[in-house]
């Protein structure tokens, strides 16, 4: 790999890692501002909403530090399940929280959504175009300088 190639793949490492941190701040900005209504309404809910917004920051944190498949797979995968929950509140409902079957114009659930999405595709390009490419120039440099 040339000193280009490799400050290519470092750049585009650390765009994606910032995006997706400042994606899952988002997630957790969004349910902040929704948390305190939903606590007075739902109270289970509202603690759905804490843990969320925990696990976004705590994971924004790790993909700062650096580039982890664990990591990664966990924030596609929180985002994503996020975005189950909100599709299953608005079609099924959830337990004691009927009000909102249908109500897919709220303006905070479509910016969740958005922001949502966002951190899934983000995680899945990281997960299938740079951590490999990480992974296979590290298999080279290994072969090419033994031990």
């Amino acid at each position: 790999m040339t000193t280009t190639e490799s400050l290519e793949a470092a750049s585009r490492d650390v765009l994606t890692r910032g995006l997706a941190a400042i994606g899952l701040l988002g997630i957790a900005l969004v349910h902040i501002l929704d948390a305190i209504p939903t606590f007075s309404e739902v109270a289970y809910e509202g603690w759905l909403y804490i843990a969320l917004i925990v696990c976004s920051v705590t994971l924004a944190g790790c993909l700062v530090r650096g580039p982890s498949r664990a990591v990664w797979s966990a924030a596609g995968g929180l985002a994503a399940g996020a975005i189950v929950v909100y599709v299953y509140s608005r079609t099924v409902g959830l337990p004691r929280a009927g009000d909102d079957i249908g109500n897919w114009s709220d303006p905070l659930g479509v910016a969740a959504l958005f922001v949502e999405g966002a951190v899934v595709a983000v995680s899945g390009y990281a997960l299938a175009a740079v951590m490999p490419v990480r992974r296979v120039s590290e298999r080279a440099r290994l072969s090419a300088h033994p031990a």
